[in-house]
């Protein structure tokens, strides 16, 4: 009877924590800040926050196919590989979808890239693994989502940029990370805009 209590509470106090990162969504905290997130040490960030006892986290990205760009896009490919192999992320990825489309100018390509779909698949997939989920979003398309897990028992933090964040994701969730005013180094190298 005392080993099944102490395995219990052993449980209840256990915070595993999901990370679901939005990288498209995140870009304009990374322009306005003029540097690329570090996720290393975002990811140490948040172990040391929320008292960890496991995490799990997800990076969602949509990527331009071959031949679309000036650029190369091979080390586009080795930061995907480094997420997953040297920091043990799962990660999800896409082509970016190419649609002709015509407006007043003629005849165009709009890319389109939405990874809402595959973020709430996994976490609710995952729902029975976690005690906490982190989005890292803006988007107000996942207050549903939030609101949901909110009432499954879940504690639910957006991680965004004021100049990205819904106002009804912001308020919908147990709490609200600003990322440009986080008081800890989570940044990396600095972002160069190519000519």
């Amino acid at each position: 009877m005392i080993k099944s209590n102490f395995f219990a509470i052993l449980k209840y106090m256990e915070n595993v924590i999901y990370v679901f990162i939005d990288a498209s969504n995140l870009w304009q905290a990374q322009k306005a800040k003029g540097r690329f997130f570090n996720y290393e040490k975002t990811v140490n960030y948040i172990k040391e926050k929320f008292l960890a006892s496991e995490t799990e986290v997800f990076y969602y990205t949509a990527y331009p196919a071959n031949g679309t760009r000036s650029y190369d896009l091979g080390d586009r490919h080795k930061f995907f590989l480094y997420l997953k192999k040297g920091l043990g992320f799962k990660v999800r990825k896409k082509e970016l979808k190419r649609i002709k489309t015509i407006d007043e100018r003629g005849e165009g390509i709009q890319e389109k890239g939405n990874m809402d779909v595959e973020i709430t698949v996994d976490a609710m997939y995952y729902f029975n693994k976690y005690n906490t989920a982190i989005l890292f979003t803006g988007d107000s398309d996942f207050l549903a989502l939030v609101t949901h897990l909110r009432l499954g028992g879940k504690k639910v933090y957006i991680f965004s940029s004021k100049n990205n964040i819904s106002e009804e994701l912001r308020t919908g969730a147990d709490g609200y990370f600003d990322v440009l005013k986080i008081n800890c180094d989570i940044w990396g190298r600095e972002l160069k805009y190519r000519p």
